[in-house]
């Protein structure tokens, strides 16, 4: 029985953790704006790994994504850019979002003062 019990838990698929937002910086050049986001994430290769982020206003319409195209496993966390992220005049915040190939949308955004 014990062996039966066992086989059914290696078979359950582990729940990964959301990746994290650990810092976000916004710099306006002209009409857009670029942003320098931290994502931390216990990634395991490329069965799990933070493959995303995004920039949304504060009603969750996305003004720019980020796609990740590969695993950062050996450089965490790690810190990447998105340039030419056009920000609606008169916004004073948004929100960075970041995902998984496994498991999608992280619950938590990064919220981010822009003045």
């Amino acid at each position: 029985m014990r062996y039966l019990v066992l086989t059914a838990l290696l078979a359950t698929p582990a729940l990964a953790d959301d990746p994290v937002i650990e810092a976000v910086t916004a710099k306006q050049s002209g009409a857009t704006w670029r942003f320098d986001v931290t994502v931390l994430h216990p990634e395991t290769g490329w069965d799990d790994y933070a493959d995303g982020w995004r920039v949304l206003d504060m009603e969750g319409k996305e003004l720019g994504m980020r796609v990740l195209h590969h695993p950062h496993e050996n450089e965490q966390p790690f810190t990447r850019s998105l340039s030419g992220v056009a920000i609606p005049e008169g916004v004073a915040q948004v929100q960075v979002q970041a995902r998984t190939n496994t498991d999608g949308w992280a619950k938590e955004t990064f919220v981010v003062d822009l003045h």
